[in-house]
């Protein structure tokens, strides 16, 4: 499974570096639109598998465990998750003023890849995924309705937490209640890395029912009551 997955990051990568070459920036976009009414029913799937920022950033996490320049540090003033939607406000804005006034169209989603890896060279994952994306904002509005999801079978759950390890944007946790994984669907990419280390195959793909607690507050957003 997990190198179909790859494959289909890799296809969507090109698919972006072909457009981006070619001047098409605007069916990405469209693409990324797209997306965002898929995550009401979906999740944020764009985030797991079309993302070319996300299938770069995996390597680049890879490169920098290497290199020994990860940190379990978060700049503190990113905590709050508001910049996020700072970004988003002046990538658009700066779209729309460089092609009015200057009439060239602001190559942003390649800038934007570069931050992406540069940020992933220094910090975990979900550091740029949570608090820094502008795109992943707005997957995480839409996807906090996701009809599917990734879930867990708390019958089979262990709590050994090798998923919370794997999970790319801290969406998955044990709770300490019960000690079971619970997953936030507005974090969730829906990829493949918790399942695939999962012992006892607790975590699948499906309908989710609502959980009646706060699974874990998101910077910037409001309480995750009934996800």
């Amino acid at each position: 499974m997990k190198w179909i997955v790859t494959i289909i990051r890799v296809l969507f990568l090109g698919l972006f570096i072909f457009l981006i070459a070619t001047g098409n920036m605007l069916l990405w976009l469209a693409l990324f639109a797209v997306s965002l009414i898929a995550a009401l029913f979906f999740g944020r799937v764009y985030c797991g598998y079309v993302c070319p920022m996300h299938t770069l950033m995996i390597p680049a996490e890879w490169l920098s465990k290497k290199l020994k320049l990860q940190t379990n540090n978060k700049p503190k003033w990113l905590k709050n998750g508001v910049f996020a939607w700072v970004f988003l406000v002046v990538s658009a804005a700066a779209m729309l003023l460089f092609q009015k006034l200057l009439h060239i169209n602001l190559p942003i989603l390649p800038i934007w890849l570069v931050i992406s890896v540069l940020v992933t060279l220094r910090y975990k994952p979900e550091v740029f995924h949570n608090l820094v994306c502008p795109f992943g904002a707005l997957q995480r509005t839409f996807g906090r309705f996701a009809l599917l999801t990734k879930k867990v079978d708390k019958e089979s759950c262990i709590g050994c937490r090798l998923c919370e390890k794997a999970c790319p944007s801290e969406s998955i946790a044990v709770q300490k209640e019960d000690k079971k994984a619970v997953i936030d669907r507005r974090l969730c990419l829906q990829c493949t890395d918790c399942a695939a280390v999962c012992p006892k195959s607790a975590i699948t793909y499906g309908r989710k029912s609502n959980v009646k607690k706060i699974i874990k507050d998101v910077p910037g957003e409001p309480p995750a009551i009934g996800l």
